[in-house]
């Protein structure tokens, strides 16, 4: 008896401890935030916090279109989504791991960054729109309403699917000189400008709050489920030890950082 009490600890003490898993809710093709090869800054992100906590990410591929919070971490599919807006009402956000801001983007030497610089006037401007509807961006409304809508050419933050890399559209839109100049999501604009064939600009907009109520920088945190306070704490606290090495994948992927106060 006791030979078979020894036989069946030592079966216990050798068996592997089950790995914890972090689900992970990111889209398969939405570089430079994340793609299924996890080439994203996200996903470099993600792995860091996954070390920290001692788990293995485990990702649910979903595009990021309007609902997939609802679809994904509501419904109990992931734990996580990276890269969520901090004042996003209908999750649990951490604290913000970084700030960026709304660029202007043109290949001239002499930019144009404020929204009420009068040579706007007579450019052609890209600017992104949010949502399957077309959902207007931020600086999309701020120059609408300076009114300059005869202006605009729109290009959908989701892009082509069918395209490696969807987000690149508004970028190469300038490069190619198809306009002028274009007001794009600062990681957006920082990533593809690198990889275009010629130089281009990129100057945070002015001003950074138009208005008292349309700011186009912007606070980006891990989101959560509401009650899953444990796992927030944990992640908060991965995010806070590597700050230093998150915040160099964020420049070595040319995402533009504003400092936080």
């Amino acid at each position: 008896m006791k030979m078979l009490a020894a036989a069946i600890a030592a079966l216990l003490v050798a068996a592997p401890a089950e790995a914890r898993e972090l689900r992970v809710c990111a889209d398969p093709n939405n570089l430079p935030f994340s793609n299924a090869r996890e080439e994203g800054f996200e996903n470099r992100i993600v792995r860091i916090v996954a070390e920290e906590i001692g788990a293995e990410v485990k990702y649910v591929w979903w595009a990021q279109r309007r609902g997939n919070v609802r679809e994904t971490l509501n419904e109990g599919l992931c734990d996580l989504i990276p890269g969520v807006a901090s004042s996003l009402e209908m999750l649990g956000t951490t604290r913000p791991y970084y700030r960026s801001a709304y660029v202007a983007l043109s290949r001239s030497a002499h930019p144009v960054a404020s929204f009420d610089d009068p040579r706007l006037a007579a450019m052609r401007i890209g600017v992104q729109l949010i949502g399957d509807d077309g959902s207007n961006s931020p600086p999309a409304h701020a120059l609408s309403r300076r009114g300059m809508v005869a202006n605009l050419k729109g290009y959908t933050v989701y892009g082509d699917y069918e395209d490696a890399a969807p987000q690149a559209a508004i970028v190469d839109a300038v490069a190619k000189g198809e306009v002028d100049l274009a007001f794009v999501w600062g990681p957006t604009a920082g990533y593809f400008a690198r990889r275009a064939p010629q130089n281009l600009s990129i100057r945070p907009v002015q001003p950074l709050i138009d208005g008292p109520t349309l700011p186009m920088m912007f606070d980006i945190s891990m989101g959560l489920r509401r009650e899953d306070r444990e796992l927030k704490r944990e992640v908060e606290a991965a995010l806070a030890k590597r700050a230093a090495e998150i915040r160099a994948i964020l420049v070595d992927y040319g995402v533009p950082l504003l400092d936080r106060d």
